[in-house]
Formats: structure tokens, C-alpha cells, sequence
């Protein structure tokens, strides 16, 4: 059995590890060991993340194992994340639109594990860095951005620093936005 895409992508960003490589399971399996004190073996790991291919299901203890060390109860709590693929019809309760907003607003956005920016918008969809707290986008870099979604990851159309187009980048990839604020 190998675990649903989105269940990878939770232990890719709760290990910190990109799971490229089967012997990164070794690892893996250390650190769920480690937060959950059940080990799951390497091999076991690489069957689940789709190294090997094996139709076997694993045991319950080692679904419950994963399960706590994503931080939920148990694997029934978290087979029910819901994973909506690449395709959704979007709730919007709770979204900033560019569109809606007046030059110099402020856009503050928190995503896991501790990421915070503060965006001054400049219009037609361009905003500012002024503030910066552990992400790869710096203060002074100039972005483009439709929209906020709480929930949902963050789409910048492209970064520019320094007047160098870097392309799109894209935050809070698994998780999706934390916070969404106009201060």
C-alpha cells in the first residue's frame, strides 16, 4: 500500500526531508522513532512512500504511528484530511483579494512551521516586502499576487530583487496559509 500523495507531502515537511532517495526512509524512520518512540522499519517506510512496490497493508499500529507523529490521534483522524488534488472549487470565506485593496494596505500572512511576511501593496497586483521572518523572500523584494486564501498555499506570479525577475514561488506549499490579515 503507498499512502496517498498529500499524506507524503505532511511527512516531507514534518521530517524536513525530501524523500528522494529510498535510503532517506532511513532517516525518516529514526525521526518518527524519535517524536513517537515506535520505530517503523526502513523498509517498511519505503513501501509506503512508493519506493517499493508492495500492495501489502501495513499494520494498524504503524498507520496510528504516523498519524501521531503528523500530529493527530490516530490514522483514522488523519485519513480524513481531505485531499483535493489539483482541481477545487474555492470557498472564498476567508480571502484577501489585490483587487479589493487601496496602495500602501498591508498584507501580514503566517504559514508553518513559523514563516511571517508583511506585504505593502503598490497596485495592480504588486506589493513590497517590508518585513521578513524566516522565509526565502527578503525584504525589498517586489512580488505579484492575485489573492490570499487562508488555508490554501500562496501563489506569487513572480519575485523580483533587485529589478531581477526570479520567477514564481509559491508558500506554505503543504499546509497552506496560516493567518491572513490587512493591517
Amino acid at each position: 500500500m503507498k499512502l496517498p500523495f498529500h499524506i507524503i507531502q505532511l511527512l516531507k515537511a514534518k521530517s524536513g526531508n525530501d524523500l528522494r532517495l529510498p535510503s532517506d526512509c532511513e532517516f525518516l524512520s529514526l525521526d518518527i522513532e524519535s517524536k513517537t518512540g515506535v520505530r517503523i522499519g526502513a523498509t517498511t517506510l519505503k513501501r509506503l512512500v512508493g519506493f517499493a512496490q508492495d500492495e501489502r497493508t501495513p499494520h494498524a499500529s504503524t498507520l496510528d504511528a504516523i498519524a501521531r507523529y503528523l500530529g493527530y490521534a490516530h490514522w483514522e483522524q488523519l485519513a480524513q484530511i481531505e485531499d483535493k488534488g489539483n482541481s477545487d472549487f474555492d470557498v472564498f470565506g476567508e480571502e484577501v483579494r489585490s483587487a479589493d485593496l487601496q496602495p500602501d494596505a498591508i498584507v501580514e500572512i503566517t504559514y508553518l512551521p513559523d514563516r511571517m511576511l508583511r506585504m505593502q501593496y503598490l497596485g495592480n497586483n504588486h506589493y513590497r516586502i517590508v518585513e521578513s521572518q524566516n522565509s526565502k523572500l527578503q525584504v525589498g523584494d517586489e512580488v505579484e499576487v492575485q489573492n490570499y486564501v487562508l488555508h490554501h498555499p500562496l501563489l506569487v506570479l513572480n519575485v523580483w530583487r533587485n529589478g531581477e525577475s526570479m520567477g514564481q514561488f509559491t508558500a506554505g506549499r503543504v499546509s497552506g496559509l496560516s493567518s491572513v490579515k490587512v493591517l
